[in-house]
């Protein structure tokens, strides 16, 4: 069976699709486009589709990442092009690699790089929130999971944290002051995401939006002693394994 990984992006409007609205229209994609999907063995047949750490609903993303098993051998470049053309705009097929033989791709996956941007919140009020969060050993915050209401530490999972500077107005944000918050978070659990950072800023600085923030994930990968996210489909395109890096 031939394995192809695929990295898609959430953008615009198409940010607001559910996790589970986003498969239901991934696997219409793959008969439209008459992809040879391969299914699993049973009564009840499922594609074999596996996705890998999707982002929250109401966040955009530039790097979702999933794998397809085929039962026939197809180009990676066509089905990109071709479950793209299939997907409704916004929801991008951005590269399709064939999968080789190593690591799967949930194991290449242990952060995630963000970039919030903050309309109404002046660049210097971040920066002392970031600050104060930066020097706290612990910042504990408070949110309800399927687990039920759970009490954990965010500051731990920043692995990275800090205000940059835009010489244009992001996302179309004029007339107001825009602070821009970029971030790297690791994979922990329970999972830290960018609105709990955010809920820890609030903790540390009693930092308040006037407005909802918008996130965007940039990258998934690997995170690197020098704090680099390597891509999870570099290894698949030159046939170097991540470990050997």
């Amino acid at each position: 069976m031939q394995r192809i990984r695929i990295r898609y992006a959430k953008r615009g409007p198409l940010r607001f699709t559910s996790h589970r609205d986003f498969a239901r229209a991934f696997e219409r994609a793959v008969r439209r486009a008459g992809v040879p999907i391969a299914f699993s063995q049973g009564f009840t047949p499922h594609p074999k589709i596996s996705y890998a750490s999707a982002a929250p609903t109401g966040v955009a993303s530039e790097a979702e990442y999933l794998e397809i098993g085929l039962q026939a051998t197809a180009d990676p470049v066509a089905v990109r092009a071709s479950l793209d053309a299939a997907l409704s705009p916004g929801l991008d097929v951005v590269e399709a690699v064939e999968a080789r033989p190593g690591t799967s791709l949930a194991d290449r996956i242990d952060a995630s790089a963000w970039r919030i941007e903050l309309p109404g919140v002046k660049p210097d009020t971040l920066g002392q929130a970031v600050a104060a969060f930066t020097a706290a050993g612990e910042v504990l915050v408070e949110r309800l999971t399927k687990q039920g209401r759970r009490t954990f530490d965010t500051r731990g999972a920043v692995a990275a944290i800090s205000v940059i500077s835009e010489s244009a107005a992001p996302s179309e944000v004029t007339g107001i002051p825009c602070a821009i918050l970029d971030l790297v978070v690791r994979q922990v659990t329970p999972s830290v995401r960018p609105d709990d950072v955010l809920a820890g800023l609030r903790v540390v600085a009693d930092l308040e939006p006037p407005v909802p923030p918008r996130a965007t994930r940039l990258a998934q990968g690997t995170l690197t002693a020098q704090g680099a996210i390597v891509d999870p489909l570099e290894a698949d395109r030159d046939e170097t394994p991540i470990g050997e890096r």
